[in-house]
């Protein structure tokens, strides 16, 4: 998930933009991906191991800030990023901290709509037929990926699954 949502900057089309989490482990992935988000190398992607560069351009800039404050007006909880990383080498270019929103709710906006950078949308759910239903509630349906060791739910989510690509056990991109 973090690889997929971070990496490219988000800014691939089969970046992970939301994580459908049931309930039971949705804390624990949270907290260890805002830990890991924490340590993320931010800055020239042309330089040794930075691992998230900057937006492509300033109209894309515009866009994924404004897709920052939609999330903070619709109610998703920030729990990382969500601003411009600013000082420093920062200042020469357009750089987004990598930003995870919890709480979201499948209709949101930053939940529905590509907004094309580091921006993920953790959405909570009861169970495995509440995160099949979420996973397929979106018209875009380019890539998904399933991380679990049961080989049976696998099987089903391919047959269900309404994307182009689905990934096992490993990131969309």
């Amino acid at each position: 998930t973090f690889q997929g949502a971070f990496y490219s900057t988000g800014q691939r089309c089969t970046a992970t933009s939301r994580a459908v989490v049931v309930d039971s482990i949705a804390d624990e992935f949270v907290r260890r991906l805002v830990k890991r988000t924490a340590e993320l190398k931010v800055g020239d992607g042309s330089k040794p191991g930075v691992q998230m560069g900057p937006i492509v351009d300033e109209s894309q800039f515009k866009t994924v800030m404004s897709y920052l404050e939609i999330g903070k007006q619709e109610g998703a909880k920030l729990v990382c990023g969500g601003e411009r990383l600013q000082g420093g080498e920062y200042d020469k270019g357009l750089f987004v901290a990598a930003t995870i929103f919890d709480q979201v709710k499948p209709s949101m906006r930053i939940a529905q709509e590509e907004i094309f950078g580091p921006v993920l949308s953790v959405i909570r759910v009861k169970n495995y037929e509440e995160a099949v239903e979420a996973a397929n509630g979106v018209i875009y349906g380019l890539s998904s990926a399933i991380y679990t060791n049961n080989a049976a739910r696998i099987f089903d989510f391919i047959d269900r699954i309404e994307t182009g690509i689905t990934h096992i056990n490993s990131p969309t991109t």
